[in-house]
């Protein structure tokens, strides 16, 4: 592992919304650390998620809301009390030791109006959360909703967004206009009624994706004809107990004009007990592990970022012919199915091989919940958090990591 210098960079977060709540105030601030990267002419963009969003336990306890236990709510619910707070990209400059918005957009439709945060429709392969209003009273599923995480900028200036509900994904311009959604085989109707247009073009097996586990990690090839793209957790194929217990990730490169599948490579999750920060706290589940963001440092090398919570680590990968996978393992009829394999112990197939960059617990300063990840130059990262829209009076970081080697 190369030695690095990391640096905190000043940042100020903007307050968006305060909420008046039984037990205290709900402040919301801007949320941008879902996804970084830097654009081909340099410029640097984040991404947020759906928007401001609470487990019910959470609101119950901090706020208050007690509205929502009367109704019943529990398991993955989430709480949504601003949705005009929502899915947005928004552009940074880096000067110095400091990192400033330039300026932020809504993502929006083809009306101009700002998509919501909400799920979509569900589908038979594919659970949604339930999201609640304050009051515990369920809001109606959008199939224009976003919860957008990954982000990648062409040489054109599109911009690719990866969608944790279809999972999906989106091609917009830097105003934050969707002009095309990809969603998988078979999903055409959660999406019926959309503002912007759409086509069931990846493979049907993506939406076996666990809940709220689908397209958060992003890459563009140097000349653009591949997206990669990583999954955040082993799949739910076949069943729920399947992803819990796997641990290899599936890694796609599509062609980005087709959304076709080219390649499938496996990324194997490290042991949960070897996040030492996050172990400290409580014991880990293989679920607990998480892939949040992914960049390209040369034709076919990526660097994953790989986490709990407290802890990440950061793992080069090469990709080559000889670790793709038959394609046969891109159809959803296959059995036993890759997560079978893996959940057994008895995976037969090849796996990428991973080389450590960055281990966050031998820098204990860095911030939990690390998300975005841009590469700046040989040798040169910034990374950022997730700072969930302020709801647990997270604030947003950003650091900027140096390495004493070059890095592709």
């Amino acid at each position: 592992m190369p030695d690095t210098t990391i640096t905190r960079l000043q940042f100020s977060d903007d307050c968006l919304a305060e909420i008046a709540c039984p037990k205290r105030k709900l402040r919301i601030l801007r949320g941008l650390g879902s996804g970084l990267t830097r654009s081909p002419d340099g410029r640097l963009f984040a991404i947020g998620d759906r928007g401001p969003n609470l487990k019910v336990k959470l609101a119950v306890e901090t706020y208050g809301l007690t509205d929502l236990q009367e109704h019943g709510a529990k398991g993955s619910a989430k709480v949504m009390p601003a949705l005009g707070i929502g899915p947005a990209l928004a552009e940074l400059r880096l000067d110095r030791d400091q990192i400033a918005l330039v300026r932020a957009a809504p993502l929006h439709g083809s009306d101009g109006e700002p998509l919501t945060g909400l799920p979509t429709p569900g589908s038979a392969n594919s659970r949604m959360e339930p999201a609640l209003r304050i009051d515990g009273t369920p809001h109606q599923p959008d199939p224009g909703g976003v919860d957008s995480e990954g982000i990648a900028v062409a040489r054109d200036g599109s911009i690719w967004i990866g969608d944790e509900y279809g999972p999906s994904l989106l091609r917009i311009d830097d105003s934050g206009q969707v002009h095309m959604r990809w969603l998988p085989a078979g999903a055409e109707a959660t999406v019926a009624g959309a503002p912007y247009p759409c086509e069931a073009v990846l493979p049907a097996l993506a939406a076996r994706r666990h809940v709220n586990r689908g397209f958060e990690a992003l890459a563009l090839s140097p000349d653009g004809t591949r997206l990669h793209l990583m999954f955040q957790s082993p799949l739910a194929h076949p069943d729920e107990a399947t992803h819990a217990a796997a641990r290899h990730v599936r890694l796609w490169t599509l062609d980005t004009g087709t959304g076709v599948l080219l390649a499938q490579y496996l990324y194997e999750l490290d042991e949960p007990a070897s996040f030492l920060r996050d172990a400290a706290k409580q014991t880990l589940q293989r679920g607990d592990i998480k892939v949040s963001e992914l960049a390209c440092l040369a034709d076919g090398q990526l660097l994953v970022l790989e986490r709990g919570s407290e802890t990440t680590k950061l793992y080069a990968v090469e990709l080559s012919d000889d670790c793709a996978l038959p394609a046969e393992h891109a159809e959803l009829a296959t059995r036993p199915t890759v997560e079978e394999l893996s959940a057994s112990g008895n995976l037969n197939l090849p796996a990428l091989a991973k080389r450590l960059m960055l281990n966050t617990d031998h820098h204990p300063e860095v911030s939990a919940d690390l998300e975005g990840m841009a590469v700046l130059d040989g040798r040169t990262l910034l990374l950022v958090n997730d700072n969930d829209f302020g709801i647990e009076d997270a604030e947003t970081v950003f650091w900027l990591v140096r390495f004493d080697q070059p890095i592709g």
